[in-house]
């Protein structure tokens, strides 16, 4: 999804590991988006329609995600926003491609449950960690994605839950 060249700030809210579960705090934290990115494990359709109230949503499917529903979710997706490009999948483990000869700004994944944030020979990989139920004693996160001028800034945002 191209949301064109950005002359102001884009804020793009990226959530994951949901499991049907879209927390008040999340909805909250989202609602400055332009764009939300779900990297997989939604759990319903339900929460998808709840995003899709804040912002244009995309959606890959995680591996938990069962049901007639998920038949029209991709296993990967390509987002561009502006100058920014990034590639979108459940687990990092499956990455099919050289993120950096794609030319891609920043690779998301969910899965863990772990927020991560870490730099790869140039290319940002995301993870937002869960915002769904807590899984062990791993807080419960989301993360935002601030685009201004092709420039790139994320943010780690921890629940209160």
């Amino acid at each position: 999804m191209a949301l064109g060249r950005q002359t102001t700030d884009s804020v793009v809210g990226v959530i994951s590991d949901t499991h049907g579960l879209l927390r008040p705090e999340a909805v909250a934290e989202l609602r400055s988006s332009k764009l939300i990115v779900h990297a997989g494990d939604i759990g319903t359709l339900e929460v998808l329609d709840e995003l899709r109230k804040i912002a244009p949503v995309i959606a890959v499917r995680g591996n938990s995600d069962k049901g007639t529903w998920v038949a029209a979710l991709p296993k990967t997706e390509v987002v561009q926003v502006g100058e920014v490009s990034f590639y979108v999948l459940h687990d990092v483990n499956e990455l099919d491609l050289d993120p950096v000869a794609a030319e891609f700004t920043a690779v998301i994944t969910g899965h863990s449950h772990r927020p991560g944030v870490e730099e790869r020979n140039g290319v940002l990989f995301l993870n937002p960690g869960s915002a769904g139920p807590r899984r062990f004693k791993l807080p419960v996160t989301l993360a935002r994605l601030c685009i201004r001028n092709g420039t790139l800034d994320v943010e780690v945002v921890e629940l209160d839950v």
